[in-house]
């Protein structure tokens, strides 16, 4: 027998005895049969009053209890389509507690779950946006207005870190391209007399936009550079073998010759 039926027996033995007890000393008193009935009356009319009050409590938690399963029935339906989701299956069989506690628990995953995909959402597109100021790119293209597929992330997370690999190459390049370019002015004695041209020599090397015309655009400048010096260099070479030529011909000696070379 259950716990709760051996309480509910020993509740109404208890009534019994609080009834005769009660019958008991009405007797000893002398107390007449028609103030009896109406004392009688009293003690049924308190104990409905507090038993219909208990009852009331426990059918507004039934109530409470249902209507939280119908509104986390509701919630679970948005929260499943929002994040592509099978609809959640409830075990029929289970009590109205249960079922509430399984539903509202599940709710808070998905609800979690829809925090998590959304946090990540807006991490990725802060990268994406500093990422495409640097390499002067297009955003990426997804719907800021849904909560994110899990597919969405995943190619999302792999389009950033392309553009990562992306930017690292391109300041490899440009570190080196400009390392040389400073090296080449600096023998040419040449002054950066370009806007582009000073934002390459420029120290704050963060400060230069990664773009692919930009790449291109100091390719060809280093090659400029290069082709300068192989024409300086052309010109001393030729300039060199008509100075031989002249001391051939004027016979200068050789010491005259060694004081002049070092120039």
């Amino acid at each position: 027998v259950p716990l709760s039926e051996v309480l509910a027996a020993e509740a109404a033995s208890c009534l019994n005895r609080a009834m005769a007890a009660l019958r008991d000393i009405w007797e000893e008193i002398g107390i007449p049969e028609e103030q009896r009935l109406e004392r009688t009356d009293v003690v049924k009319k308190h104990i409905k009053s507090l038993l219909d009050m208990m009852v009331a409590e426990e059918e507004s938690l039934k109530e409470r209890l249902l209507k939280s399963i119908a509104l986390c029935r509701k919630e679970l339906d948005t929260l499943c389509r929002e994040l592509q989701l099978g609809p959640f299956e409830t075990e029929e069989e289970s009590t109205i507690l249960q079922m509430e506690k399984n539903l509202r628990t599940r709710v808070e995953v998905l609800q979690k779950q829809k925090r998590d995909r959304k946090q990540e959402l807006k991490a990725l597109q802060e990268q994406d946006r500093d990422l495409c100021d640097i390499l002067c790119t297009a955003l990426f293209s997804i719907d800021t207005g849904s909560v994110p597929s899990l597919e969405d992330l995943d190619r999302y997370r792999r389009h950033v870190a392309a553009l990562n690999t992306l930017k690292e190459q391109r300041r490899e390049e440009f570190v080196s391209n400009k390392r040389q370019i400073i090296l080449l002015m600096e023998e040419l004695d040449h002054t950066p007399d370009t806007s582009f041209e000073r934002d390459v020599v420029c120290e704050d090397e963060e400060a230069f936009c990664l773009s692919k015309d930009n790449i291109v655009a100091l390719q060809n400048l280093l090659q400029q550079l290069e082709a300068r010096r192989a024409l300086n260099e052309a010109v001393c070479t030729e300039l060199r073998a008509r100075i031989v030529a002249l001391w051939e011909r004027l016979q200068i000696p050789e010491e005259e010759r060694q004081s002049s070379a070092v120039h």
